[in-house]
Order: C-alpha cells, then sequence, then structure tokens
C-alpha cells in the first residue's frame, strides 16, 4: 500500500458549482461522487474540532474506490490541505479517514482549526481509469492526473502525484508539469531529457466534486431530519 500522498496545488473553479470539476471522467455513465460526499466530510471535520460524536453512516456508496480530499480556503482559494490514496477504499471509512488527514495533518499547513471553517471549500476526487504508459508524455493536459515514480540522485524510490486539474489551472505544458512534479517528489539534481525518460508514469482520470462551506450549511439546513446527521447545525454565529 502507497503512503498517504499530498496532491499538490489541487484546485477548481469553484462555488457555487456542486458540479463535476474538469478532468471528470466521460460523461456516459452515471458519476459517482456526489455533494453528499463533500458534505459528510464537512461534517467529519465539524464534528472533531467541536468535539461531537462522529456523524453517523453516510447513505452515499461505500464501494471502494483511490480517493483525494482536498481543503481550500479564501475568496482566492489557497490550497489548505489535500492528501489522499490510491489504494482503492470503501469511501466510508475512506473519506472520513483522509477528511482529518488532509485537514490536520499534511505537512505543508498547520492542522486546521475552528475559525476557519466558514471560508472553506472541499473537493472530493475518486481516481478512476489507471494506466501505466511508456512514454513520460503520454497523457493529456486537463484530463488525465499524473503520478510518477523515478529514482532520486541517492537511489532512493520516490513516487508524486498531481491531480487531472492541477496542470492546466497553472497553466503547464508536459514538460513544466513533469518537472514540477520531480521537485515535489524531492528530486534536487538538474533535469535532462534523459532523466525524464527514467520516470514510470501512471496517468488516470477523476470524478470530482466540490462545495462551499455555506452551500455545505444550506445543504444540511434542507436534509438534515432526513439524512440523519449525528450532531446540531452549527450555530448561526458561526457562519455568519
Amino acid at each position: 500500500m502507497l503512503s498517504p500522498t499530498p496532491a499538490g496545488y489541487n484546485s477548481s473553479g469553484l462555488s457555487p458549482n456542486l458540479s463535476p470539476g474538469s478532468g471528470s471522467g466521460s460523461g456516459v455513465r452515471k458519476m459517482v461522487v456526489s455533494a453528499e460526499m463533500c458534505c459528510f466530510c464537512f461534517d467529519v471535520l465539524y464534528c472533531h474540532l467541536y468535539g461531537y460524536q462522529p456523524p453517523r453512516t453516510p447513505r452515499f456508496t461505500n464501494e471502494p474506490y483511490p480517493l483525494f480530499v482536498t481543503w481550500k480556503i479564501g475568496r482566492d482559494k489557497r490550497l489548505r490541505g489535500c492528501i489522499g490514496t490510491f489504494s482503492a477504499m470503501n469511501l466510508h471509512s475512506g473519506l472520513r479517514e483522509y477528511t482529518l488527514t488532509s485537514a490536520l495533518k499534511d505537512s505543508r499547513f498547520p492542522p486546521m482549526t475552528r475559525d476557519e471553517l466558514a471560508r472553506l471549500f472541499c473537493s472530493v476526487s475518486l481516481l478512476t481509469n489507471f494506466e501505466d504508459v511508456g512514454d513520460y508524455l503520454d497523457w493529456e493536459v486537463g484530463v488525465h492526473g499524473i503520478r510518477i515514480e523515478f529514482f532520486n540522485e541517492k537511489g532512493s524510490k520516490r513516487t508524486a502525484t498531481y491531480l487531472p486539474e492541477v496542470a492546466k489551472e497553472q497553466g503547464w505544458d508536459h514538460i513544466q508539469t513533469i518537472d514540477s512534479l520531480l521537485r515535489k517528489g524531492g528530486y534536487k539534481a538538474p533535469i535532462t531529457n534523459d532523466f525524464r525518460k527514467t520516470i514510470k508514469l501512471t496517468r488516470y482520470r477523476s470524478e470530482k466534486m466540490t462545495m462551499a462551506y455555506a452551500e455545505y450549511i444550506a445543504h444540511r439546513q434542507h436534509h438534515h431530519y432526513q439524512n440523519g446527521v449525528g450532531h446540531p447545525l452549527p450555530p448561526y454565529n458561526h457562519y455568519s
């Protein structure tokens, strides 16, 4: 099993949307990701920060998927935490775990606090369609996420990933994305084309849903009793 993987500058064009972001799978089949998954992540984080009992089991599917949970904050939607796993996890336990891991244990940021809740955006990404490719350029910007494996200067194997939306949002081409990912993975030597050719690259797609805290509150007020939320709704003065 791979260790938890911070996903870099994972971001989205956001609220109010409640719609899958770019890089989603084909629109033919029904999307698995849902707004309720983002609500559940907010529930988990809210209950943890306020000391409530964890939320009850959600009603959405519990099928196993590789997944990432991303937190952004403020009007400029700065990255606040993003960690996930490439090992398929049942969604109920996987989202519960990585909600808190990404909010509290992303080494790039301090643990999240209560006073940040009202400015948060939550994204859930479910990863699909993994393909190992022989050419490190064999992927499409804005469509595929990429995961690379390489050996650093000391001969240690390292891995790093960017979700499908990252390269497009940053305005990067293939080479810029690969080089940024190598640096993110800790490679410090000069990057040559010969070295790039030694990279093992896996491309994948994702289904993504994003929700702002205000949308979460509105959604929970509407569905509070039907969905069996196991904690009081946040007080008005908390998010107004």
